[in-house]
């Protein structure tokens, strides 16, 4: 026995050794494909820049550059003039307010024994409600800044800047001890899961894909389901083509923006043909075939061939014909419904019929 048999014969008994699953040829729905180029992407409102509120002084981040943050947390501290003096004022006008109740209490009870005037009560009312309106005002512009006025027992120059919504820190665009302006942005937040696919579609095409249609993206080795938001009214200028925007559905880990892929729109009514799955396709002597169960043979036909159930490969090759596909199907010309195949690791079978036919020609 040469070499070459040998080996055919070890990987031929490997090949029983292996679980090749196996499934039956089936009716799939399939709507008409095309391949496009496409772009990650994500629209202006998706991006959120973080102001301030007021004027002063950059003192820490509480964040960096890709850090995932949820809202409400803390994202920078800032230290401003204008809120040490609204804190200073606020303590100051409760003190006064604390002191224009005892006032007027006192004066209350001086009127209720006929010691004072009416006038007089009437002054330390007013100068009580004034001050109250004050504190009141003050209170409310504090709360704007996200300070609780009720926790205030010294004045603070310490402003904090706090994320509005969940998201990943873009860029930090101010450096730290510099100086911020009112509504200066300071940072940016890419918000969470706000990501479209800008697909570029043939004008060919234009009319015939509708909104909510499926587009399919590979990315990184994962498929991304997606559906068709916006169909823009412009062809883009360099490639001539109708811009589609899908957004993704699904949660998807490190998606980088500006990505360049492939995409599959998915469009037009539905239409049923016997399929396989895709992972059955293999491509054997420059023809697509899926491989096939051999029907079983009486022993004394094997033995007058020489054979043996040892040496001899349990499939065969059907060749097909590709009609359409999907991500996960293929519709095929030349297997019939319910017929039995190779679903997947059809490559270990391909290395045993071909190593099978070199060694019958040797």
């Amino acid at each position: 026995m040469n070499k070459l048999l040998l080996a055919t014969l070890t990987l031929v008994s490997s090949l029983f050794a292996i679980d090749i699953p196996e499934a039956k040829v089936q009716m799939h729905k399939f709507n008409k494909s095309v391949e496009l180029n496409a772009q990650v992407i994500q629209l202006s409102n998706a991006q959120q820049s973080i102001t301030s509120l007021v004027a002063g002084h950059l003192e820490k981040y509480y964040v960096k550059p890709a850090q995932k943050v949820k809202q409400g947390q803390k994202i920078a501290l800032i230290e401003s003039i204008v809120v040490s003096k609204m804190s200073a004022d606020y303590i100051a006008l409760k003190k006064q307010l604390n002191a224009a109740d005892k006032n007027y209490k006192s004066v209350k009870n001086l009127y209720t024994k006929g010691m004072t005037s009416m006038q007089e009560l009437n002054d330390q009312e007013i100068r009580r409600s004034e001050i109250n309106a004050q504190l009141t005002a003050l209170e409310s512009q504090l709360e704007t800044l996200g300070i609780n006025a009720d926790r205030l027992t010294k004045a603070t120059a310490n402003f904090v800047l706090y994320a509005h919504s969940g998201g990943t820190v873009s860029r930090l665009l101010k450096p730290l001890h510099s100086s911020v302006s009112v509504s200066e942005p300071v940072l940016t937040i890419v918000k969470k899961q706000a990501y479209y696919i800008k697909s570029y579609l043939p004008l060919e095409y234009a009319t015939k894909v509708k909104l909510g249609d499926k587009i399919v993206v590979e990315y990184a080795g994962e498929k991304i389901l997606t559906h068709i938001t916006q169909i823009l009214p412009k062809v883009d200028e360099t490639t001539q083509r109708v811009q589609v925007l899908s957004s993704v559905d699904e949660k998807v880990n490190d998606l980088f923006l500006n990505t360049y892929l492939k995409s599959t729109v998915y469009f037009g009514e539905a239409k049923e043909y016997t399929a396989v799955k895709k992972s059955a396709l293999s491509f054997f002597n420059n023809e697509w075939v899926v491989f096939i169960p051999k029907e079983s043979e009486k022993d004394e036909d094997k033995e007058e061939k020489g054979e043996s159930d040892e040496e001899e490969v349990p499939y065969t090759l059907a060749v097909v014909k590709i009609i359409t596909q999907d991500e996960n199907y293929v519709a095929v010309e030349g297997l019939e419904l319910g017929e039995e195949y190779v679903s997947a690791k059809s490559y270990y079978v391909k290395s045993a019929l071909l190593k099978g036919s070199l060694g019958d020609g040797d």
